[in-house]
Formats: C-alpha cells, sequence, structure tokens
C-alpha cells in the first residue's frame, strides 16, 4: 500500500529546506583583476614584469584560491590622467573586483575619485603622495610607504649631519609639491626649514632648469634635496656640473628616485663621475629565499627595482584577500552602476560598466591582510598604507653605488642592516647611530658645511653704530682711512678667528657722527635684509630678539644709577684713608715688630723679662707706643735700635699720608643723597638722564611707567657729568643717570665725585646681531665661548676698557682718595729687609754660644740627667735646651765663659766653675 504525501505539505517543506539549509557559494573558475599603469617607464617596464609573475606564482600555488584562478587585465595610463581614467573605465567594464595601479600620483588622485564613487579597490604600488592617504579616498590602498615615511628618513640623516637649512627642488606636480610639504613638516619638527623651493616642470629646458639652480646660488644653503619620479637622463646633475655645483661646498641628497632609477639602468662611468658625491635612500629589501628565487626567476630582466617587489607582493595580498571572501561565501558578482544609466546613448557607453558587488567587503578583507611577502612584512596601518619600510643609505662614486648604512623609525642609523622592523627601541641620535664613509661632491670626505654665509664678490654687510661718545665700544677713525675700531670690533673680530671657515665681510657705520644712532633702527634695517648683521654695543632685550637672532652674550651688563658722590657713613670715615688690605699690613706689622724687639731686647733688657704676663702685655704695649713716640722702655741691643730706626721711619710715613688723606676726605665731604637705587629714584619726581639712542628710555617709559617729561637724553661723558653736577634743581641738570653699567665703568675709570648707588637692575649683555635662522648666529655664540676660555678677551677689554683705571672697577662706591699697599711698598720692602736680617744675625749668635756652652759642658764633665736613648727624645731634649739657654740673661752667659777661660789657665777654679755652669740649667 502506497504512502499518499499531501502536495501541499511537499512544497512547503521543500520551501523550508531551501530557506534554512544555506547553499554553499559558486566558486568562479576565474576572477578577473586589473591593472593600469605606464608601461614604457622606469618603474612600469620592472612592474609589468612583476605582476605576470606573481599571477603565475599565484594560480600555481594550490594553497591559495583552491581552484580559481586570477586573470590579469592590464591598461597603459602613459602617466595621463585622461588615459588613466579610460584604461580603469575599460577594466571595470571587463568586470575586475579590484584594480592595482597606477604608479603616476596624480593619475591616482583621479582613479581613486572612481574607486569611491563605484566602491572597487585601488591598490597601489608605487604613488607615494601622502595625500592620497586622506580620508577623501577611502577606497585607496597602498603597498608602498608613502613620501611622508622617507622624508623622516631623510631629515633624521639632515639632522645627524646638523644641517638646518636646505634648498628644496622638485617636480611641480603632486608628487613633488605634497612629498616636500611632508618634508617641511618633518623638518619643522627638529627646528630647521626650507630656505628656497626650486619647482621643475617634467618639460623644463635645459635654460630654465639652468637659471633656476643659479638663482638658489645666490641663497646661503648648499644642500639640496632632490625629489622628482624616476629620471633615466639625470640631467639636474648635468645642469648642476655646468655650474660648478658639484663642488666639495655642496649636498646633494635625493629621495629613492635615484635609487630606482640606477637600479633599473646600467651605469657606465661617466654616470658616476656625474653623480659623484649624491647621497640617496633605497628601499631596503631584507635577504630571503622568496627574493633569491624571485631574482632567479627574473634574471634575465635588469629592470627591477624595490617597487617592482612592491608589485609582486600586492598580487598576492588581492588574492588572498579573495580567499577570506570566497570562505565566508561571498560571491563575485556584479551589477551596473544606477549612476553611470544616466549616461547611456553616448558614445562613451558607460552605462556598460559594472561594478564589483562586494567592493567593499573585499577592501575590509584587505586591510586585514598580514603576511611576509619578497618585499618584507605586508601589513596595513594607518591611512591604508603599508607599515613602513627601512631604507638603506647609498652612496655614489667613481667606483659605483655603495651602501654606507640603514635607516629605520626605531632604529634610527646603524651600518649593519637591521634585523626585524620593529624590534629595537626608538632612540634618537645616541651614542650607537653611526653611518660609513661617505664620498661628498668633489670627492672628498670631510662632510661640507651645508651652506655658505658669504664669498669675495659678495662679502657679508655689517653695520655698526657710529658713536659720538663712548667711543671706545665702537669708533670710526676720522681720517682718510675711515677704520672702524674699538672693543666690540675688536671681540668680533678674535671670535670669527675661532669659525671653521672663512667668513668674508665689510663694515658700514650708521649714524650722521653728531649724536649716537637709535639701536633699534639698527636692528630693524638687519631685519629687513639691508644688511646681513649689526655688530657693537648692541643690548639684548625681548623687542629686537623678536626681530634678529643673537649670538652668545660677549659682555655681561645692566642698567645701574649713578648720582653724585656724597658722604653717607660718617661714622666710621676715619677709617678710609686706607683700604681694608692696607689696614690689615699696619695691624700686622705693629705685632711683627712687637716679637722682634721682645726677643732682640729679653736676654738683656731688664724691662722685656719678668713673669709671662708682664712680657706680653710690655711687648705689646712698647710696639703700639711707638704710634705717639713715646715708649716707656729703652732699647740695648744694636740690633733692635737698628729695627726701631726702620720702623719709626715707616711709621712716620703712614701717619702723615694718614693724616693728608683723612683731611682731603673731610674737605669734601657733602650732605647724603636720598637716592638709594632704582626704586627711590622711581618713587621721587626729580630729573633723570639716560643715554640717547639706547634701550634705557624704552624700558624706563614702558617698563617702569616713568614719564618722559622726566627723562633728559644725554650723549657724551662729558654732558653727563654736567647734568649730574647741576642737580635736579637747575635747568638741563639731573639728580641721577640710568645707563648700562660698561658704560657707567667707563665714565668712573675717568671722572671722580661719582658713584653708583643700588645694585644693577635688568641684568642683560651685548651680542651680535644676524638675520633670523642665520647659521652664523649659532658659530658665533661656539667661537665666543670659545674665546672666553682664553685671556684674550681680558686682553681686549683692557686694551679698551681700562686705559685710565680698571683695578677699581669692581668697587661699587670706590673712594678716589684712599691709600694702598702699593703705595708703601718699598718702605715695607727695606722694613722686612732689616728686620729679617737683624733676626738672623741674633739666631746665628745664639747658636754658636749654645754650642760653646755645650763643649764646656763636656769638657768639665758636668753632671746630668740620664739622655734618652730614642733620637726623637734626644733632639727634644736639645731643642729645650736650647730654648732654656735663650731665655738666661746675657750677662751670666758672658760671666761663665769668662770663668771657663780662667779655669783652662788656673786648674785651681775647676770647683767654683761646676758650680757656676749649673746656673742656666735651673
Amino acid at each position: 500500500m502506497g504512502l499518499g504525501v499531501d502536495p501541499f505539505v511537499a512544497i512547503t517543506a521543500l520551501i523550508l529546506v531551501i530557506l534554512v539549509v544555506p547553499m554553499d557559494c559558486q566558486r568562479p573558475q576565474v576572477v578577473n583583476i586589473g591593472a593600469v599603469f605606464a608601461f614604457d617607464s622606469v618603474v612600469g617596464r620592472a612592474a609589468k614584469v612583476a605582476l605576470e609573475a606573481a599571477v603565475s606564482d599565484v594560480n600555481a600555488d594550490t594553497t591559495v584560491l583552491k581552484g580559481t584562478k586570477l586573470r590579469l587585465l592590464m591598461e597603459d595610463s602613459g602617466c595621463n590622467v585622461f588615459r588613466g581614467s579610460f584604461g580603469a573605465f575599460e577594466l571595470l567594464e571587463k568586470e575586475v573586483v579590484a584594480i592595482i595601479g597606477p604608479i603616476s600620483s596624480s593619475v591616482a588622485h583621479t582613479i581613486s575619485d572612481i574607486a569611491k564613487g563605484l566602491h572597487f579597490p585601488l591598490v597601489s604600488f608605487a604613488a607615494t603622495d601622502p595625500t592620497l592617504s586622506a580620508l577623501q579616498f577611502p577606497f585607496f590602498l597602498r603597498t608602498t610607504p608613502n613620501d611622508a615615511h622617507q622624508m623622516s628618513a631623510l631629515v633624521d640623516l639632515i639632522n645627524f649631519y646638523g644641517w638646518k637649512e636646505v634648498i628644496s627642488v622638485y617636480s611641480d606636480d603632486e608628487l613633488g609639491r605634497n612629498g616636500i610639504s611632508a618634508l617641511d613638516d618633518e623638518l619643522y619638527k627638529k627646528r630647521s626649514r626650507i630656505s628656497y623651493k626650486v619647482p621643475l616642470s617634467v618639460h623644463s629646458d635645459e635654460k630654465f632648469l639652468t637659471d633656476a639652480l643659479n638663482k638658489s646660488k645666490s641663497i646661503g644653503p648648499r644642500v639640496y634635496i632632490l625629489h622628482f619620479g624616476p629620471d633615466p637622463s639625470l640631467r639636474i646633475f648635468d645642469t648642476a656640473q655646468k655650474l660648478q655645483m658639484m663642488t666639495h661646498e655642496y649636498v646633494w641628497l635625493a629621495t629613492d628616485w635615484l635609487s630606482v632609477t640606477l637600479d633599473s639602468s646600467l651605469s657606465d662611468k661617466g654616470t658616476l663621475k656625474r653623480l659623484e658625491g649624491v647621497v640617496g635612500l633605497r628601499q631596503h629589501i631584507p635577504e630571503s629565499e622568496k627574493v633569491q628565487q624571485f631574482t632567479q626567476k627574473l634574471h634575465s630582466n635588469r629592470s627591477m627595482n624595490a617597487y617592482a617587489f612592491h608589485a609582486y607582493d600586492t598580487v598576492w595580498m588581492i588574492a588572498y584577500g579573495i580567499e577570506k571572501l570566497l570562505n565566508q561565501g561571498i560571491n563575485i558578482t556584479f551589477s551596473y552602476s544606477e549612476k553611470l544609466l544616466h549616461a547611456r546613448g553616448t558614445k562613451l557607453h558607460l552605462e556598460k560598466i559594472k561594478f564589483f558587488n562586494s567592493g567593499e567587503l573585499l577592501l575590509e578583507k584587505l586591510l586585514k591582510v598580514n603576511f611576509t611577502g619578497i618585499a618584507g612584512q605586508v601589513q596595513f596601518g594607518s591611512g591604508r598604507n603599508v607599515i613602513g619600510c627601512e631604507y638603506e643609505i647609498i652612496n655614489v662614486d667613481k667606483t659605483g653605488v655603495h651602501t654606507v648604512g640603514f635607516w629605520s623609525k626605531n632604529g634610527g642609523f646603524s651600518v649593519g642592516a637591521p634585523k626585524t622592523r620593529h624590534s629595537q627601541k626608538k632612540t634618537r641620535f645616541g651614542s650607537d647611530e653611526k653611518l660609513g664613509d661617505i664620498t661628498w661632491p668633489g670627492g672628498g670626505r670631510e662632510k661640507p658645511r651645508g651652506w655658505v654665509i658669504a664669498d669675495s664678490a659678495d662679502p657679508l654687510k655689517i653695520v655698526v653704530p657710529r658713536r659720538v661718545s663712548f667711543v671706545e665700544f665702537v669708533n670710526e677713525e676720522k681720517n682718510s682711512s675711515h677704520r672702524i675700531q674699538g672693543f666690540c670690533i675688536d671681540v668680533f673680530i678674535e671670535a670669527l678667528k675661532f669659525v671653521p671657515y672663512s667668513v668674508p665681510y665689510i663694515f658700514e657705520p650708521f649714524g650722521n657722527g653728531h649724536s649716537s644712532p637709535n639701536y633699534n633702527q639698527l636692528i630693524q634695517m638687519v631685519t629687513d635684509g639691508v644688511y646681513d648683521a649689526a655688530v657693537g654695543d648692541i643690548a639684548i632685550v625681548p623687542s629686537r630678539s623678536k626681530l634678529v637672532d643673537f649670538s652668545q652674550p660677549y659682555a655681561s651688563t645692566g642698567l645701574v644709577v649713578v648720582i653724585p658722590a656724597n658722604d653717607d657713613n660718617a661714622t666710621w670715615i676715619f677709617l678710609r684713608p686706607f683700604t681694608i688690605r692696607l689696614w690689615c699690613v699696619v695691624l700686622v706689622s705693629f705685632l711683627v715688630i712687637a716679637v722682634v724687639i721682645w726677643i732682640l731686647e729679653h736676654r738683656i733688657n731688664e724691662d722685656f723679662r719678668g713673669p709671662p704676663r708682664r712680657q706680653f702685655t710690655t711687648m705689646i704695649l712698647f710696639s703700639f707706643s711707638t704710634l705717639f713716640k713715646r715708649n716707656q722702655e729703652d732699647t740695648i741691643s744694636n740690633l733692635a735700635r737698628l729695627v726701631m730706626i726702620v720702623w719709626l721711619f715707616l711709621l712716620m710715613v703712614l701717619t702723615a699720608s694718614y693724616t693728608a688723606n683723612l683731611t682731603s676726605i673731610l674737605t669734601v665731604q657733602q650732605l647724603p643723597s636720598a637716592i638709594t637705587g632704582i626704586d627711590s629714584l622711581r618713587a621721587s619726581e626729580v630729573p633723570i638722564g639716560y643715554q640717547a639712542g639706547t634701550f634705557t628710555l624704552e624700558y624706563l617709559t614702558y617698563s617702569l611707567g616713568m614719564a618722559r617729561s622726566r627723562l633728559v637724553p644725554l650723549d657724551s661723558t662729558e654732558e653727563y657729568e654736567k647734568a649730574l653736577k647741576l642737580g635736579p634743581t637747575n635747568w638741563g641738570g639731573v639728580a641721577a643717570i640710568v645707563d648700562e653699567l660698561p658704560y657707567i665703568e667707563l665714565f668712573l675709570a675717568e671722572r671722580t665725585g661719582f658713584k653708583i648707588v643700588g645694585e644693577p637692575f635688568m641684568h642683560r649683555g651685548w651680542g651680535f646681531a644676524f638675520k633670523r635662522d642665520s647659521p652664523l648666529a649659532i658659530d658665533m655664540s661656539t667661537a665666543i665661548l670659545k674665546l672666553s676660555e682664553t685671556r684674550k678677551l681680558q686682553e681686549i677689554r683692557k686694551k679698551w676698557l681700562c686705559k685710565k683705571n680698571c683695578a677699581e672697577k669692581s668697587n661699587w662706591n670706590p673712594e678716589p682718595n684712599q691709600l694702598h699697599l702699593k703705595s708703601f711698598k718699598g718702605l715695607y720692602l727695606v722694613c722686612i729687609a732689616i728686620t729679617v736680617s737683624a733676626f738672623i744675625v741674633f739666631v746665628l749668635r745664639m747658636i754658636r754660644q749654645f754650642v760653646r756652652y755645650r763643649r764646656m759642658e763636656r769638657t768639665c764633665s758636668l753632671p746630668r740627667a740620664s739622655w734618652s736613648s730614642s733620637p726623637s727624645m734626644r733632639l727634644r731634649e736639645l731643642v729645650f735646651d736650647f730654648v732654656e739657654f735663650v731665655d738666661e740673661k746675657e750677662e751670666a752667659i758672658k760671666r761663665m765663659f769668662r770663668r771657663s777661660d780662667d779655669s783652662n789657665n788656673n786648674p785651681s777654679h775647676v770647683g767654683e766653675v761646676q758650680a757656676d755652669t749649673e746656673v742656666p740649667r735651673n
């Protein structure tokens, strides 16, 4: 009996099975991928071979795509935006899931917009314009590092050698402009800059190129950055050689376009000679078995370069993305674009173009691809760029192209190839960073300076102030030579000797010769480019530092207040005639004379004998009483009398000098001033003088808020003196002058009766002014520091600023009438010589008598205490015996010696002599 089934139930069950149980996708036999690029170009010729080889290898690998084959469809863009766009539409019409290319950044911009509109991935292996990573182009991927990455390497190289300014020469298109913009950004991070830009068209003729490079020669920097597409003709170096720009003064740094050009062609000796000294970048392709197999397979093709390796990896990357798409059950389907249906009927037939329905999913899969290709790790980072590779630093000389080092983002520079891309910790410009020897333009190995300041044909124009006062600092000789001289000029000339290159220059004075010039105007002319630098007594203040670059200060300065000298401490006025040093010497002299006279008189003069306390009192009173010519004790020794004669003469001269000097000080004593410094001066309403043309006026008015009506401009030291003597109550007079310390030191050295009150304020320094970002400012700062380590700076200061009196300049309140030790140096030398001679004669007499006494002891066999066996103890006892002997009276010693002589003539007196000889031992 058959089983009956309701037809309705059977149809319903079939529909449920279809809806619930998913069907496996049908894997296509062939998947089309497109490629649009310039076939007949340096990169295109190698890329075409690499792409074809990659498709062949993918199709031969059964682990990828699992039976599905890739079909590569290529269109020639010819480096033309129109042809590139047309080629992209041609490929889309043939149902491609993704397009590889283009090489040109200009073409890539246009096709990226097409990819954005039709939602298909556009993967480039050679378009390096950094702006293609913008959010504007979401379907653009790049399997090669963009130019921002290699500009980072190039800037590190520039910073490694200490260059701060460069000149960029680049193609005037998206590749060149945007690449140089990235270079500018990287230089800014290192506080460097592009001083001049030379944009060149692909169609620029030799005359245009010559004029452009010639114009750049007038700019100071000599470091040239070259950024183009690969150029087999290398014509820029021909022009540079004709213009004598391939010499030791110049540096030529090229991005990786040069290595691609050289790797893709045979370089003869003529080419190497043209490129001698050029340094460039080359993408580092790690050595691996895959690389060897690939190069062996394409050994017949000599146009291989780094971009060909990236093209090979691009095909594999797309294959892995398609494989992930198919493994998720996504069918490869295409449909017409509704956006292009309105173009129906046109000759372009855009309505026939189909787009890949799963383009966004494929893009997502591609961004997650991570594998090791022949060019290195293929993994996408920010901006849909493959994570940056390392670079080789190449150098061209007459023998060939050599690798002198490597650069990595994390590890910096090294001689050996980096092992891994991210294994090293980032240590910028540490002690481990180094490169091999580089041959620079001209064939030398010494690093070029990288810029020139001036040459003999166009020397550095330096403006100097034509001063009418304080000409010791800067002065123009008023004769036919008109030579510029002075303290500041000599410092500048000596500092230039420490600059490691020649700097031709000429001085040009600024000012009318009747009044000192305004220094702010002088600085402004340097800012405006009228002059290259300014040399003189130029104070470094914030307002000027915003306009120019100053060198290291070569002189410290600050503002001080000068007033007429007043006696503001009459309590201790009696100490002023002598300096502190002289007072100390006089006091020590009294003590020394006291000791010497006591030693010479102690044995023969009863007034200098007795208990120790009495002897000390007598000694001190005797010495100091000589000041008043009244001594209760008389000297008996001839040696003491000789010392006293010289001492009394010296004391007479000191007393007379003291009396005369004190009288002079008391005569010129004046009432004390109410001005004690800048604070009291600011609080008052008295007129204040300042030096015309300096920053003092600006500081007093804007910073301290003083009324301009109180300020009196003065031009010379004569006007300084006249205004201070007139005082604040007379017309043209001032109560005080505010000026910089070096000027005031010079003023006080030439004129007396004035003093500095208070402490210096607004501490500043004098420096040399240069144009903004001038490298000479840095080198001159280093030179000034080296100069300060020598004695030359002090010698220059002594030559110009110490003509009158430099010893007293460190004293804030110098006393012009004070007497110094050097005034009595001769008298002291005579006194010391006679005193020391008398003391030596006395000591020799004592030694002679003591030796005689010891002989007499041994001859008479006198009893004495047992001697110690230790030599040190015996020496100690001998010294004590000598001291006791010297302490005895002279008369007793002589009496003992007379009796000893008599005993030698009459033996019956021996017992009596023995009894007497015991006297000195008690």
